[in-house]
């Protein structure tokens, strides 16, 4: 109850009275609740919270004519583009609306992009038309491409899946090297925590994981793919990835 006091009299020094006030009481609250109430309580912050990301994202979709701004303020585009000769033929696996591959096809010499979801191929060749980038409609897991490539691009992908050792055996079937960008779990301690309570804690709740270092290191050795190098940049695990 002293410490409550201390603070309390310099939160009326910084805050004024109606502030003070509030969060004294809260603090009152939050000390009286039983430990199944204050859990009961964290899930609905917890929920607010992450369901709050997902407006701001869709908020700022929209103010950015339909592209996530993540694209320009974390420069992904620039580690696939590092990383491929300007020779190479690449698939870009799990395209989407194609943005990603428009932006390997300025450097590589042929790409090709591969969705299952036949409106965001549709999008991306109403978006994106030039001569070396094509798109495809294709399961992952099935396809067996009729052409060479020299590197696979996953970008944001493995994540989704559930028989992600499959997948990637499968990729090494169609190129000898691979360009991985996967989300982590310890991009922050709160998403740790949530996971740690029980609580939703995915970016998207479609993610059937989100990783640490030592599993996707796991997950890549078990499929019989060796890291070259690999960065960890705003939150996420991104690798040059090798045939054994």
């Amino acid at each position: 109850m002293k410490n409550l006091l201390v603070k309390i009299k310099n939160n009326l020094k910084q805050r004024g009275l109606k502030k003070t006030l509030t969060v004294a009481l809260s603090a009152i609250k939050a000390r009286s609740l039983t430990e199944k109430k204050k859990i009961k309580l964290l899930g609905k912050y917890i929920d607010q919270h992450n369901r709050a990301y997902e407006k701001i994202s869709e908020l700022a979709v929209s103010l950015n004519k339909g592209i996530h701004p993540k694209h320009g303020i974390i420069k992904y585009h620039q580690f696939f583009l590092d990383n491929i000769e300007p020779n190479d033929r690449v698939l870009d696996a799990g395209s989407g609306t194609g943005l990603v591959a428009m932006k390997i096809a300025q450097k590589a010499k042929y790409v090709l992009g591969v969705d299952f979801n036949s409106k965001s191929i549709e999008e991306a060749r109403n978006k994106y038309k030039k001569d070396n980038l094509k798109f495809l409609v294709a399961d992952l897991n099935e396809y067996e491409p009729q052409e060479k490539f020299d590197k696979v691009v996953l970008s944001n992908v493995l994540e989704h899946i559930r028989e992600r050792r499959e997948l990637l055996k499968n990729m090494k079937k169609i190129a000898p090297i691979l360009l991985l960008r996967v989300p982590m779990i310890s991009r922050d301690w709160l998403t740790v925590y949530k996971k740690l309570m029980g609580f939703e804690y995915r970016l998207d709740p479609t993610h059937e994981t989100e990783y640490t270092v030592e599993e996707i290191e796991k997950e890549l050795k078990e499929s019989g793919w060796k890291i070259k190098n690999y960065q960890i940049n705003w939150g996420e695990w991104w690798g040059v990835i090798e045939h054994e």
